[in-house]
């Protein structure tokens, strides 16, 4: 899987055999808004998706980011992966 960072149109993307998925965000100082995840039309690969998320939360990471999910289907995530809840702002709770 190859990530890539869309700075231009906002998003993380990365190529499935069933089409692009994409985790579009909003970049703020030091804080990642991520605002929505994208996938094909009839896409239930969720293992897909959340070996995504992880690569854009270890990107956050390294790049020293707080990162803002504000998307149910992330905050889900978040919650079923307590190993990134460093990532999130001091006073975030989900």
């Amino acid at each position: 899987m190859e990530l890539r960072d869309n700075t231009f149109a906002r998003q993380f993307e990365v190529d499935h055999e069933n089409g692009r998925v994409y985790i579009e965000y909003a970049l703020q100082e030091r804080n990642l808004f991520l605002t929505r995840v994208t996938t094909p039309e009839g896409f239930t690969d969720d293992a897909f998706v959340e070996h995504f998320l992880t690569q854009v939360l270890q990107l956050a990471e390294e790049r020293k980011l707080r990162v803002f999910p504000s998307s149910p289907k992330i905050a889900a995530f978040f919650r079923k992966n307590p190993k990134f809840k460093n990532l999130l702002p001091v006073g975030i709770k989900l």
